[in-house]
């Protein structure tokens, strides 16, 4: 380690260069793996304890290779053999069957206002049941919910929650829709999956929130039980996403694409990291990407990080560079733009794109003006894309 930063500090290099691969150093100390390379997909061996397999039911979406089971969720597409744990940390091979350890048992339950997801266009002022289970398909070293997304469910305190009781709850405390979120929901996809399909007879609403890092056979199947998504677009470079979340971009891409068709209402989220993210060049191509490619109604959100988990030593986003970034989108064409972790400012808040008047008006996660008719500006009758009734 000491020799890869004297190679590093022996070159004259940026300051973004430096932090980065300061951070990348940290991150290799916490998964035992050599500075500035990309993380290990190795799976963690020893099955489950006993108490586990109570919350365990057969994987979708896996093949069998001989004798061992490949897991086909998500790009990972780990093969287990016999005893194998997933690198989502939620699924293990017995017995020649893939089996998820994440059902029916999640370690965090909350009832949220929907705009905490985010999602803006989506049931403004409705309560979201939401719910996570440990486990998560990246090694985010930003994560900002690393205390359950970075554990094993047998790590976690957990709660009984069957799916059922899952839907019952959320009829209970009135609640429109249910959110799989907190951490990342790919890893507990049956759990989601089969949630979301009772949720459905029930008139209540799925939300999914997300990295978006999913194969797409599993995901057109969940698209079926889903009514809305915000997926994080964490970055518009590989290697970012290779260095600091352990997955690759074009599955994200292609996640848009597949929502899009399965007419499944999403927003983007893109966290702005200091050093590694918030490079306005490619801010500028993913924003350009993004309208040419038709996502110019979908609602993109830059979000301010605060220094987490692997990136304590990084300062916060200077709010000028949130404010830079969102002009370039909108310069770009795409036409609902907004800053978020930064209550107060008016970026928060719906405007029209023809008249420019506001049509939702907000503070942090609360409503302060509603000028939606029938999902129209009142004051010019122009249609704002959304979900805007039950």
């Amino acid at each position: 380690m000491e020799k890869g930063f004297e190679k590093i500090l022996n070159k004259r290099i940026s300051r973004r260069a430096f932090l980065k691969c300061a951070a990348l150093g940290l991150g290799a100390l916490a998964f035992g793996i050599p500075a500035c390379k990309k993380l290990d997909n190795s799976v963690f061996e020893g099955g489950a304890p006993d108490e586990l397999w109570k919350w365990s039911r057969e994987a979708y979406h896996y093949t069998k290779l001989g004798k061992n089971v490949q897991c086909n969720i998500c790009p990972h597409q780990c093969i287990l053999k016999e005893g194998d744990r997933s690198f989502c940390r939620d699924k293990v091979h017995m017995n020649g069957k893939l089996y998820t350890l994440a059902y029916g048992n999640p370690c965090a339950v909350h009832i949220d206002p929907i705009e905490k997801k985010p999602l803006f266009h989506f049931l403004p002022e409705s309560k979201a049941f939401s719910i996570a289970t440990a486990g998560c398909n990246f090694r985010c070293l930003n994560c900002q919910n690393w205390d359950i997304s970075q554990f094993q469910p047998e790590e976690t305190k957990n709660i009984d929650l069957m799916p059922e009781k899952v839907v019952d709850s959320a009829l209970l405390k009135q609640c429109q829709s249910i959110a799989y979120t907190y951490s990342e929901p790919i890893a507990f996809y049956e759990y989601m999956y089969d949630t979301s399909k009772l949720a459905r007879e029930k008139n209540i609403k799925n939300v999914w929130v997300t990295n978006g890092y999913i194969n797409e056979e599993a995901l057109r199947d969940l698209a079926k039980y889903l009514d809305a998504a915000n997926v994080d677009l964490k970055s518009f470079e590989n290697s970012i996403y290779n260095e600091l979340n352990a997955g690759t971009l074009k599955p994200i891409l292609n996640t848009f694409k597949v929502l899009k068709e399965e007419k499944v209402w999403f927003e983007i989220t893109n966290l702005v990291i200091p050093s590694w993210t918030d490079d306005l060049d490619m801010i500028r191509e993913m924003c350009s990407w993004l309208a040419e490619n038709g996502y110019e109604d979908y609602p993109l959100h830059f979000s301010r990080f605060t220094p987490m988990y692997k990136l304590t030593h990084l300062p916060p986003t200077p709010i000028s560079v949130l404010k830079d970034a969102r002009e370039i989108a909108m310069d770009a064409g795409i036409k609902f733009v907004y800053i978020g972790n930064v209550p107060g400012n008016k970026a928060e808040s719906t405007y029209c794109p023809k008249c420019g008047r506001v049509v939702i008006g907000r503070r942090g996660y609360t409503i302060t003006e509603n000028n939606l008719e029938n999902g129209s500006c009142k004051f010019c009758g122009e249609k704002i894309p959304g979900v805007w009734e039950a």
